[in-house]
């Protein structure tokens, strides 16, 4: 559950009963919302409200207490508010967390002096010193909105996810599994920029992995439960049992390397070493994992691992990393998506088939690459996203944007759809003239909203945002 530090706004000569009713509402509107609060108490201060300094400090002490818990900070304004009281609870309480700056609206016929809010004023003065303070705060869509309407619930849920991706990302640990493969300098990172950001990355050689999944038994219980659930998750009708059952041995092997390193996510070397000194392909298993919300991501990617991670972060929905791959006729909107492929079942609605990979089956042979799940991903709208790291600059980099996958169909094999994106050509050149690679992670979801804030405000990434 994501948690909210709230501080409500007041000031001493508006009118207080305003606070009190503020902040009831507020708190029952994140009940609702399966959000959960930690705020000053009405034997706090005047209503649990932030007004003097001691005020500040007091909640401060509350919210280092509670260091732990608090995921972001919800500012509201029953009335004008105490724009320096609230900027220094935020500056005293030191989380570094996002900030949502919120402004109860008037209503024309409480305008007296009793009941008059003045929150559309106040709010620009709350951001104007959070401003000064080098806080980054995140606004509503609205100026000044109803707590209890469906827009603001609207902008609690962005928020959430927006803390979500923001937290998640600073202490994100993934695990890297072989070795880049040779031809694929397009997936190189700057390990050392990804740590300063708080992302690290735990590597182990591709040989380790297979070693100790040689060295299980065919009847080990671990390899037992896991092939029934490689047979419960996807149709695996005429796949050799042998090759199943080394399935189930690298996803044993697999799901230790993430407990025991506790990660988010892996990258795996997923060609050529593996089909030819192994037997099969590991697209199954990623494609479980990532169903999981644990994201694997071919070819040792691991920053478009950050991009599937960041995304199932946001809406709690399975991420894919997929190739830009094809045009799609002469409409210039559209392109076909695809990978070999290891996409969760949740992007095919539960309807993909296993098989071998046809890509470099006529190199290592049919019967080593078997384990590839084959289908047409369902019609769903989606965010992709796409990070890189600029090692020439420095940065970390980013672009994101919404799109959909149409009812489109295309004679191929692997895993696929048809992708429109409005202006898609501004984006391809935007792609080709800043370098980025040609993964893109995607997500059946609407959350670039969410991660543009993630990324640029609170992260400090570069990022271009597509349609915006």
């Amino acid at each position: 559950m994501t948690t909210l530090g709230v501080i409500v706004g007041n000031r001493a000569f508006f009118p207080a009963h305003l606070a009190r009713s503020g902040r009831e509402t507020i708190l029952r509107v994140l009940e609702e919302e399966g959000l959960g609060a930690i705020a000053l108490s009405l034997e706090d201060t005047q209503y649990g409200s932030v007004v003097t300094y001691e005020d500040s400090k007091k909640c401060a002490e509350l919210f280092k207490a509670h260091r732990d818990e608090i995921d972001g900070i919800l500012v509201t304004l029953p009335n004008f508010g105490e724009e320096r009281g609230i900027a220094d609870a935020i500056r005293l309480a030191g989380l570094d967390v996002p900030v949502l700056v919120h402004a109860f609206p008037d209503e024309p016929d409480k305008m007296s002096i009793q009941d008059r809010r003045d929150s559309f004023c106040g709010k620009m003065s709350a951001c104007n010193n959070l401003t000064q303070y080098g806080i980054p705060y995140t606004l509503t869509k609205l100026h000044t909105v109803d707590p209890e309407s469906a827009a603001f619930r609207e902008d609690l849920q962005r928020f959430a996810a927006i803390c979500r991706v923001v937290n998640g990302l600073r202490r994100a640990r993934f695990g890297q599994v072989g070795a880049r493969p040779a031809a694929f300098i397009t997936v190189r990172y700057s390990e050392k920029l990804l740590e300063e950001a708080g992302i690290s990355v735990e590597s182990v050689d591709l040989s380790e992995i297979l070693g100790q999944a040689m060295a299980l038994a065919d009847d080990d219980p671990q390899v037992v439960e896991q092939l029934g659930a490689i047979r419960d998750y996807v149709q695996a009708d005429g796949i050799p049992q042998d090759a199943l059952v080394k399935m189930a041995k690298f996803a044993v092997v697999m799901e230790r390397f993430v407990n025991d390193h506790e990660l988010d996510g892996t990258a795996v070397q997923c060609w050529t070493a593996m089909e030819e000194f192994y037997g099969v392909v590991p697209c199954t298993v990623m494609s479980m994992m990532s169903d999981r919300l644990k994201p694997s991501a071919c070819e040792t990617d691991i920053t478009g691992l950050i991009g599937m991670y960041a995304m199932a972060l946001a809406s709690g929905m399975p991420s894919a990393l997929m190739d830009w791959n094809n045009n799609f006729g002469s409409d210039p909107d559209k392109a076909v998506v695809f990978h070999c492929s290891n996409l969760p079942q949740t992007f095919f609605g539960h309807e993909a088939r296993m098989d071998y990979q046809e890509i470099i089956a006529g190199t290592v042979g049919k019967e080593n690459t078997y384990g590839t799940l084959v289908g047409r991903i369902k019609p769903t709208p989606i965010t992709y996203c796409r990070v890189s790291t600029d090692d020439y600059a420095g940065t970390i980099r980013a672009y994101i944007g919404e799109a959909e996958i149409t009812d489109d169909s295309v004679e191929t094999f692997g895993g696929y759809g048809v992708i429109r994106v409005p202006e898609f050509q501004d984006l391809l050149a935007y792609i080709c003239e800043m370098g980025f690679e040609h993964h893109v992670a995607v997500n059946p979801s609407r959350v670039a909203d969410a991660l543009d804030e993630a990324f640029r405000k609170y992260l400090g990434w570069d990022v271009y945002y597509h349609g915006a």
